[in-house]
């Protein structure tokens, strides 16, 4: 799922991910989702396990704005 907001012209995309320990992520990037599947086949092709704030770390050096971000529910 990916999911878009502009901020100061540049538009952060939103993603999902699980890694091999199946924990959900979510994060932000300035990248597109071509670009992140094109990085994280790089990524794997250098790791043999993968974890998600690994490969966010891989991913800031192309995007320093990527992160990991928390998704709190909200009632009212």
């Amino acid at each position: 799922m990916q999911k878009q907001t502009k901020t100061n012209s540049k538009k952060f995309n939103y993603y999902r991910i699980y890694d091999d320990k199946e924990e959900l992520n979510y994060f932000k990037s300035l990248l597109t989702h071509k670009q992140v599947e094109r990085y994280l086949q790089t990524y794997e092709k250098k790791h043999n396990k993968y974890f998600n704030p690994e490969f966010i770390e891989f991913l800031q050096k192309y995007d320093n704005k990527a992160e990991l971000i928390s998704v709190e529910d909200i009632t009212y």
